[in-house]
């Protein structure tokens, strides 16, 4: 099977790259697949789990920020604030960052204040649901 190249950029460090057969990425109105070959587009990236095939078979899935994925000419770059391995996730922490998130969301709050704090349980959520799935999946 075709590849095509991935890069996948985190704020603090290029947390991936190389050859890739299969990538599915979580966006505002759904996932979205992408194959070798893929029309070049500009596509926005929700919180959540991307998953990538880097060989046949082998599925390798990762806690995501906001960001965004350029497709050109058989190349694919994602841009993201945060990306994370289900092993370097420290559930304890994430949490702990869960907890102060949900007591946050039940005060009074201005509105910039409250979509931080909906965005900083939704961060602590995925990366809680990534680490749950994997802890099970041993």
């Amino acid at each position: 099977m075709e590849t095509f190249g991935l890069k996948i950029i985190a704020s603090d460090k290029v947390f991936y790259e190389g050859r890739c057969r299969n990538l599915v990425i979580p966006a505002p109105d759904g996932e979205k697949g992408i194959l070798p070959n893929h029309e070049n587009m500009v596509i926005a990236i929700a919180v959540g789990i991307a998953r990538m095939e880097v060989e046949e078979g082998k599925w390798t899935e990762v806690a995501v920020g906001t960001g965004f994925a350029e497709i050109v000419n058989n190349r694919v770059t994602l841009l993201v604030d945060t990306a994370e391995r289900p092993e370097d996730i420290d559930v304890r922490r994430a949490e702990e960052q869960r907890e102060r998130a949900e007591e946050q969301m039940r005060q009074k709050q201005s509105i910039q204040e409250y979509y931080h704090t909906r965005a900083s349980l939704a961060r602590a959520m995925n990366r809680l649901r990534l680490a749950q799935d994997k802890k099970w999946n041993i």
